[in-house]
């Protein structure tokens, strides 16, 4: 089990095997290198954590504990003996950690406050399983690998299976926050939510009224550097992602000195190097550039192996490549994630503004003239641009307006669902599309549309697509992506911020623009989003094809029986004849198709 997931920690490992508990794991050597090895005891030897520090660390020892070692992981088991099942609470970072306390037979599993690690457990008639990725917990050999084909629907929406599902039934992912305790003398289990970014420290975090623009401005600026300098302890060499985007400015300008890494593509229109570069100039930090022209079908097939729990999300590639490029480097890098959902940036904000306009539209101007021009336009071949803008806008804007922004990233609505899914597969599908987006607007209830927006993504697209794709991919490499500003205490603040300085009609993350533009040039910070992403579109007709032919042959889908051979093979020739961009779609099927066959999933 261990093994499967060696390059999470090619350092070391390490094992406890005793009556009931088994645990193992793999470490990445970055605090205490010498010393941190794991499990990890207390002074009496009596409770042992495996984990995924110093202002809690100095609190202990004035309260008597004494430490063995300088690892971060060792302050766990004591606070664990100080707060017990609270403790999580009290701590400010990334985690996923196993706890097992021999005197009171208790075995405690965390996940971190936001998601950042993952952490997944499996309840069987043999007993409780679990681990950092899918993989490890079907090398038990006590899990088999079935099909949950409600979870295939969701992802096929969404691109990720939103909350505690994954696509095999019986295996689930502890959410972020959450402890699973279990009683070892009974069996009994009890997941616990321990934090809550609307309620957190017990009370709500309303908004303060009578504060200017310029408090929230300087209260902001103080917590992103005092959350960088917090993720800057390490023993190794630590370096930065730098898009030349705001976010990941935000965090270099707070590093200081620092190297910096960023890709770009041969196609004009996916190459942003050229930004990250003033960036790292007007900083001064030692960066480097690749322009990649990656042999994508070796590279598919690498990947894979490490979306045991796949997301559809095509950025894995630049991700992944990035994340090599800075291992040649260094061991931790930083990264801006958080900063879109939290403050903010994303185009969809802007699209549910103007969806309100468009609304006011006579329908018989709307539905007869203007949506059917817009559709009858071929897509085109470059990253966005008007055309392409359009036609995404007008096909979100016909979803279900309660879901709100969360329309645009919609792939595979309720009509397309009828005709992809077989029938037989359509009565396995019991979870609408939108049910988790209603169920964390329905959470953030009191608060003002911009701000559900904004705990929506953090709940659902950000853990469950984000933190998994850069999690997956760093580890793939080797290297730890730690996330500033996902700082607890910065996303507290994100929720107490007034919602009219995240995004308006025009403008998206407003607050955090104000303070990059007097830390970078401002052309860098005041100009149109780009995003993380790759040519797929042009990919999938090409380097792709052979692929795409293969898994998706209607031979082959007619003999496992989900997807409606017809219906796919009309995706794919719209695709390569123009007609349609469907490369979302396409891509999240073969990415299924080739998951399924990699890990044997049966029915």
């Amino acid at each position: 089990m261990c093994d499967s997931i060696a390059h999470r920690g090619p350092n070391d490992a390490g094992y406890l095997v005793e009556g009931p508990v088994a645990l193992g794991m793999r470490r990445l050597s970055i605090i205490d290198v010498a010393g941190g090895h794991q499990p990890i005891f207390n002074e009496d030897g009596t409770v042992g954590v495996v984990y995924n520090y110093r202002e809690l660390r100095a609190e202990l020892e004035a309260k008597g504990h004494r430490f063995s070692t300088s690892s971060d992981t060792e302050t766990l088991v004591h606070l664990w003996e100080e707060a017990g099942i609270d403790f999580p609470r009290r701590l400010n970072g990334m985690f996923a950690f196993a706890l097992y306390d021999r005197k009171q037979q208790r075995l405690v599993l965390g996940r971190d406050h936001v998601g950042i690690k993952p952490l997944y457990y499996s309840q069987t008639s043999d007993g409780l399983v679990f681990g950092s990725e899918v993989k490890v917990l079907l090398e038990s050999k006590r899990v088999q690998p079935r099909l949950n084909t409600d979870a295939v629907a969701q992802y096929l929406s969404w691109e990720y299976v939103p909350g505690a599902a994954t696509l095999m039934s019986g295996i689930h992912r502890l959410e972020p926050a959450r402890t699973l305790e279990i009683d070892l003398t009974t069996g009994q289990s009890t997941v616990r939510r321990f934090w809550n970014p609307l309620t957190a420290n017990g009370h709500a975090t309303a908004h303060a009224n009578g504060r200017s623009d310029a408090d929230w401005e300087s209260e902001a600026q103080e917590i992103i550097h005092q959350a960088v300098q917090r993720q800057l302890v390490s023993e190794v060499p630590l370096g930065a992602f730098l898009s030349g985007g705001v976010d990941s400015s935000l965090v270099v300008a707070a590093m200081g000195k620092a190297q910096t890494f960023s890709i770009g593509f041969d196609d004009p229109s996916y190459n942003e190097t050229q930004w990250s570069q003033r960036v790292a100039n007007h900083l001064g930090t030692e960066h480097h550039i690749e322009i990649i022209q990656p042999q994508v079908r070796e590279l598919f097939d690498h990947l894979m192996h490490f979306m045991d729990d796949p997301i559809g999300d095509f950025s894995i590639f630049p991700t992944y490549l990035v994340s090599r490029l800075a291992g040649q480097h260094v061991t931790v890098v930083l990264s801006g994630d958080g900063g879109d959902e939290l403050f903010g940036g994303y185009e969809t904000f802007l699209a549910q503004e103007k969806a309100r306009t468009w609304q006011r539209v006579p329908s018989w101007l709307r539905h007869g003239v203007i949506e059917p021009a817009i559709e009858a336009l071929p897509p085109q071949p470059k990253k966005k641009g008007l055309i392409n803008k359009a036609k995404r806008f007008v096909e979100g804007a016909r979803l279900d307006s309660a879901w709100g922004h969360a329309r645009w990233r919609v792939f595979c609505d309720e009509v397309v669902r009828k005709r992809l899914f077989t029938s037989d597969a359509r009565r396995s599908i019991q979870t609408p599309v939108g049910a988790h987006i209603v169920a964390l607007q329905a959470e953030a209830r009191d608060r003002d549309e911009r701000d559900r927006t904004s705990y929506v993504d953090f709940g659902s697209y950000l853990v469950d697509n984000c933190l998994t794709k850069v999690d997956r991919m760093s580890m793939a490499c080797s290297i730890e992506s730690r996330v500033p500003l996902l700082d607890r205490e910065l996303v507290e603040f994100a929720f107490r911020l007034p919602s009219r300085l995240k995004y308006d009609s025009t403008n998206t993350k407003i607050l955090l623009k104000r303070i990059a533009a007097r830390q970078v040039p401002r052309e860098c910070v005041y100009r149109p989003k780009e995003g993380f992403s790759i040519p797929i579109k042009n990919w999938l007709k090409n380097e792709f094809r052979p692929l795409v032919e293969q898994y998706l042959a209607p031979e082959r889908l007619r003999q496992e029986g989900l997807f409606e051979p017809a219906v796919v093979k009309q995706l794919w020739d719209d695709h390569l004849s123009d007609r349609a961009n469907n490369s979302h779609l396409l891509w999240s099927l073969l990415v299924f198709e080739q998951w399924r066959d990699r890990w044997g999933v049966t029915a």
